[in-house]
């Protein structure tokens, strides 16, 4: 039968048809004809296929039920799990990516734009973090009690 795409009542008359295990090993198959292979997590939770039945189902509704074209998608989940650092997932992504049609250019771009957001997001974060540090919070103004800047210059007074 294949992976989910007929409509959610004929996706459930499917598994209540073939049962969970069957169906699970069928849509497995499927994204390794669609993509080449099936992604990890996908193999795992084949073993219990109620968990990747309903993980399908799930994603299956957002995707069928969203307004981008699949290269779109592609594109982004690519940048996700490049800022993410899941390398096997970059490597999927980038593989599905190519499949729906995206350049090497785009595939490029989406990297770069993953890399720029996840620095902003380091830089925001230790930015923050400083500023609860200092005397005054930079970008709230609020003062710091003297206990903790009266330790922090003693600390720094320090060999």
């Amino acid at each position: 039968m294949g992976k989910p795409k007929n409509g959610f009542e004929k996706i459930i008359e499917e598994v209540l048809k073939n049962g969970a295990d069957k169906t699970a090993k069928d849509w497995v198959e499927a994204i390794r004809n669609d993509y080449g292979r099936a992604p990890l997590i996908f193999e795992r939770m084949s073993e219990r296929p109620e968990v990747l039945i309903s993980h399908l189902l799930y994603k299956n509704a957002v995707l069928k039920t969203g307004k981008l074209e699949p290269k779109m998608v592609e594109l982004i989940s690519l940048a996700v799990s490049a800022a993410l650092r899941c390398n096997h997932c970059t490597d999927y992504h980038v593989q599905a990516a190519l499949r729906k049609g995206a350049t090497p250019d785009e595939i490029l771009e989406a990297i770069m734009i993953a890399g720029l957001t996840s620095q902003s997001t380091v830089l925001a974060d230790a930015y923050r973090t400083y500023s609860e540090t200092i005397e005054e919070c930079m970008s709230c103004g609020m003062k710091i009690p003297k206990a903790v800047t009266s330790d922090l210059s003693a600390s720094s007074d320090q060999p």
